[in-house]
């Protein structure tokens, strides 16, 4: 058990390739994380992959340490809902829709999407991108509802939207209220946001907050400490936007363990995690 390690949620993205996803749930949780983001990948956790036996035993496990996932979330890194291609944006969506349905499968309130990425050299026109963009949350959202489940949209560099007043006017034309937002403060920080205005932006929508390091000139989910985020400005900002959820550290490294308890002990002493302990 860590002391700081209770006040925060911890996502599996770095232990994506070393764990199954139920042996990292159960080693995270012997150092006091209750609360996950589980990343869909093959070999941790891909729904594909993962038999109606996995689901059980991952559901059973879940219970019986008293854990609670708050949402599935893909690498959007190969995938694309707003690909040129017909053909991508197919496979794509027929992937959320599996992530969907395990998010129903395993009571997970949120899956985490992104807006869809545009080609960097050549970018289509962004009414295209937007229609893409629209056409993926029109098939969506009926099956998320069903699940009962959600989609969360969240700011990533590399989305064809990538600052919060683009993906919250989008939202605001599209209009279904059930769309929320997961604010990551990597992504905010690299683009160069001013965190506490974006968190206002998105308080109606917002339901979750990333949290790890970058700098702005190579984008990163680094250890706290190894960046220049400006942490010491969001527990403030957080009370201010009402946000009750723990945040969800979303730390990539080679030495997890070590580098993720160290982050829990930082952002400890930046004044995260005070209220609820209090």
């Amino acid at each position: 058990m860590h002391h700081n390690a209770p006040a925060f949620a911890c996502n599996t993205y770095a232990y994506t390739i070393s764990h199954p996803a139920a042996d990292c749930l159960s080693h995270l949780a012997d150092f006091g994380f209750s609360e996950f983001e589980l990343m869909m990948y093959p070999g941790h956790l891909w729904p594909p992959d993962a038999s109606a036996g996995e689901r059980q035993a991952l559901g059973r496990l879940i219970e019986r340490r008293g854990l609670s996932i708050a949402t599935l979330n893909m690498p959007n890194i190969d995938m694309n809902i707003a690909g040129a291609s017909a053909e991508m944006r197919r496979y794509t969506l027929d992937l959320l829709r599996q992530i969907v349905e395990l998010a129903g499968d395993l009571e997970v309130p949120g899956v985490v999407i992104g807006p869809g990425k545009a080609n960097p050299l050549f970018p289509a026109p962004r009414e295209r991108l937007m229609g893409h963009f629209y056409a993926a949350l029109d098939e969506l959202c009926p099956l998320a509802e069903k699940a009962g489940t959600a989609l969360w949209l969240e700011n990533m560099p590399f989305g064809f939207i990538a600052d919060i007043e683009g993906l919250m006017a989008a939202l605001d034309n599209y209009g279904n209220e059930n769309i929320g937002i997961v604010f990551d403060a990597a992504n905010s920080h690299f683009i160069g946001e001013d965190m506490g205005e974006a968190l206002r932006r998105c308080r109606a929508r917002l339901k979750l907050v990333h949290l790890s390091d970058t700098n702005r000139q190579i984008y990163r989910h680094d250890p706290v400490g190894e960046g220049t985020v400006p942490f010491e400005e969001l527990p403030g900002a957080l009370a201010e936007v009402a946000y009750t959820r723990l945040p969800m550290l979303e730390i990539i490294s080679q030495n997890a363990d070590r580098d993720i308890l160290s982050s829990t002990d930082k952002l400890a002493a930046m004044g995260f995690g005070r209220a609820r302990a209090a």
